[in-house]
Parts: C-alpha cells; sequence; structure tokens
C-alpha cells in the first residue's frame, strides 16, 4: 500500500473582528459580496451561492447576520453581532491559501480597527490518498 502524507489538511483561518463600521455588521449584500467573492480572489471554487440571512434569536442584543458559502476546499463563514459590535469569520480550506490575503480583504471588509487571526493548521498526519500499487499486490 502506497500512502502519500501531506504535512496537515489544510489552514482554518479564524478572525474575532471588533470596533467596526457598524453599518457594515448589519448590510447583508456586504456580506453576500464577501462570501461570494472571496474563494475567487483565494484560489477557491465556490460550490454554492452564499446563504446569508439576518438573526434575531433570544437574546435582543444577539441579533446581526449570519452567512455561509461551501467551497469545494470547505467552507467560509461569517457571523455578525450589530449591537455587540463583533463579527466572527472561518475560513477552512483543504487547500493551501495566501491567509494574510484573506484576513486584509475582510478585516477592510467591515473597516475593523481591532482583531483577533488566528490561524491553525488542522488535520495533522491526514493521508491524502491511499492507493494499493498493482506491484505489490501481484
Amino acid at each position: 500500500m502506497i500512502e502519500q502524507k501531506k504535512e496537515n489538511f489544510g489552514p482554518h483561518l479564524m478572525l474575532d473582528l471588533r470596533k467596526c463600521n457598524e453599518s457594515k455588521l448589519k448590510d447583508l449584500s456586504l456580506i453576500f459580496n464577501v462570501l461570494r467573492d472571496l474563494p475567487n480572489k483565494i484560489g477557491m471554487t465556490r460550490i454554492t451561492e452564499p446563504y446569508v440571512f439576518p438573526y434575531s434569536g433570544l437574546i435582543p442584543e444577539d441579533r446581526g447576520i449570519t452567512g455561509t458559502v461551501i467551497i469545494a476546499e470547505s467552507h467560509i463563514s461569517i457571523h455578525t453581532f450589530q449591537e455587540k459590535d463583533y463579527c466572527f469569520v472561518d475560513v477552512f480550506s483543504c487547500k493551501d491559501f495566501d491567509v494574510e490575503f484573506a484576513a486584509e480583504y475582510i478585516i477592510n471588509a467591515f473597516e475593523s480597527k481591532k482583531y483577533d487571526k488566528h490561524i491553525v493548521n488542522r488535520g495533522r498526519d491526514f493521508v491524502r490518498y491511499k492507493q494499493i500499487a498493482d506491484a505489490a499486490v501481484a
């Protein structure tokens, strides 16, 4: 059996944005456009249209907008909390991408003046391909 291992499955960019432009956190069109455009900008393949909707739950000050887009390489999600001046963004991919470009694009889109950026390489020792070599079977 031949295994091809990659050091990890792929990068997961996580952003916690604060001190954003308040109007951006409640702009459904902006969030849709970020989710629609970002995959192409970072070399990913969007396989669904973004699904974006306003959220207003049991805790009134938790209202905001949630959106996600499925990419062939995994997903991108955005959750805003407009009354708490917070936005959580995740970009997870099995394919390497320019995480610094993606982070700056998102930070600029929401005009965030304070943020935390986390990059985790997920799937340590993930086996990418397993094949049975013809020679080994013979």
